[in-house]
């Protein structure tokens, strides 16, 4: 599968940090983009920032089926088809898992794991079509555990599962299914302000030179779980 102009994308959690950066990659490689948030307004302002051409905004929370449903009628309705998905919505709440409330778990599950099956399930009939690319972005949260990361590495450790499952699902639809397990990266992930200081990290555009990368690679190559790091861990 390789990119051209005629194909279509669509991100999820895509108004900043690495949604947003893989949008633009995207886009600059020819593609159309469809990108979501749960406000309007910050996915106007993004699809504004992106340049407008090629770009449908979409409001959509994850963590509601309908949602999605909606978002990916939309997307075929505007662009006749839907070739590549990046289930790319998360968050993250951090605390001991005694301290850890009900209602900062429920939101990571419902979010970082529900909502990449309800892009999954949304989208799936339209990659059997276009025999399209399935992506999700996981996290090395979802395969090394830490203090504080209970209801995180749950929900991190499930994409990773749950993506890596579908990918044996669907692989007989022709429909490839990897997901990419990033380490730090500059964005506004937990509230953070991005900074100078940030100049270590794995920036957003990297992810979507890399997604870029992935989609060029040969039909019969599939790498269904990519980890990314910074090189160093310090400027």
């Amino acid at each position: 599968m390789n990119t051209r102009k005629n194909q279509v994308a669509y991100i999820t959690g895509a108004t900043k940090g690495i949604g947003f950066g893989i949008a633009k990659a995207l886009l600059e490689s020819g593609m159309k983009v469809a990108i979501s948030g749960r406000k309007l307004e910050d996915v106007e302002q993004a699809k504004q920032a992106l340049g407008n051409q090629g770009v449908l905004a979409l409001q959509s929370d994850v963590r509601n089926f309908a949602d999605e449903e909606q978002a990916v009628a939309k997307i075929i309705q505007e662009f006749g088809q839907l070739d590549v998905v990046i289930a790319n919505a998360g968050l993250g709440k951090f605390a001991p898992v005694d301290e850890l409330s009900l209602d900062d778990w429920q939101a990571m599950i419902d979010t970082n794991l529900t909502g990449v099956f309800h892009t999954m399930k949304a989208s799936v009939a339209a990659l059997k079509e276009s025999k399209g690319y399935y992506i999700s972005i996981a996290s090395l949260a979802g395969i090394n555990f830490f203090a504080n990361g209970s209801g995180y590495n749950a929900s991190k450790f499930g994409v990773v599962g749950f993506t890596q499952a579908a990918m044996l699902d669907l692989r007989n639809y022709d429909i490839k299914c990897t997901t990419i397990l990033p380490g730090s990266v500059t964005s506004h992930f937990n509230d953070h302000q991005p900074n100078d200081a940030d100049g270590w990290k794995i920036q957003p555009e990297d992810l979507g030179q890399l997604i870029v990368d992935l989609l060029k690679m040969n039909p019969n190559v599939l790498p269904s779980k990519v980890e990314v790091r910074p090189t160093k861990t310090t400027n």
